[in-house]
């Protein structure tokens, strides 16, 4: 690890699967950052296993110990803050995060959703696309915002839907895309190429559309 090595801190509530993604591309280089510390707000899942593994220091913060949503965030981003991150990962953290957490780390906050926004917001997306009839269903990694599932679009990347496919089918396929364009999205992040502006999301000083960029 460099001493510039930029550094994230990614929060996860369940297996990790994108962490995983994440541990392996800083590990080869291909990501050039190192992840600080996995933060998590349930005992016992996976991920904080993953992390372990990989040497990396790993921290448990139950939200169910606060007496709101507010108190929370506002402990977790103290935690978060005491690790000087240059970007924070929601790798499957399933807590709609409130101002107190999202306006302490905006332009530096990531998140990935399993659709192509700004269609699906929220849960369920596999199914809804399915049920929709949608030729195509797929991922998109997003600034978060205050807005649930509404910051602006950097990357997607997308997935036919066969006329067999369940939700269960169609997010197994997504999943392996998701685990090119988080890391590649962060690189973008890291490097400076990608900025959150007042009026949305900059690549190379040039603003991307509603739906970011597809990945080919």
């Amino acid at each position: 690890m460099q001493a510039d090595s930029k550094r994230l801190v990614i929060l996860i509530s369940g297996s990790g699967s994108n962490l995983q993604a994440f541990i392996d591309q800083c590990a080869s280089g291909q990501l050039r950052a190192h992840i600080a510390a996995v933060i998590s707000n349930k005992p016992g899942v996976y991920g904080l296993e993953r992390a372990a593994k990989a040497g990396i220091h790993t921290q448990v913060i139950e939200h169910k110990d606060y007496a709101d949503r507010e108190s929370f965030d506002a402990a977790l981003a103290d935690l978060v803050d005491s690790y000087q991150p240059d970007a924070v990962i929601l790798a499957g953290f399933m807590r709609i995060l409130t101002p107190v957490f999202v306006d302490r780390f905006l332009g530096r906050l990531l998140n990935i959703h399993p659709s192509l926004l700004p269609k699906y917001p929220g849960l369920h997306t596999h199914q809804r696309a399915i049920d929709a009839k949608d030729s195509h269903g797929g991922v998109s990694v997003h600034f978060v915002t205050a807005e649930l599932d509404g910051g602006p679009v950097i990357l997607q990347a997308e997935q036919a839907i066969d006329a067999h496919d369940t939700a269960e089918s169609l997010a197994a396929k997504v999943l392996s895309k998701e685990h090119i364009i988080y890391p590649m999205a962060t690189d973008w992040l890291l490097t400076g190429r990608l900025v959150l502006h007042e009026d949305g999301a900059y690549l190379d000083a040039k603003p991307l559309p509603e739906n970011g960029i597809l990945l080919d």
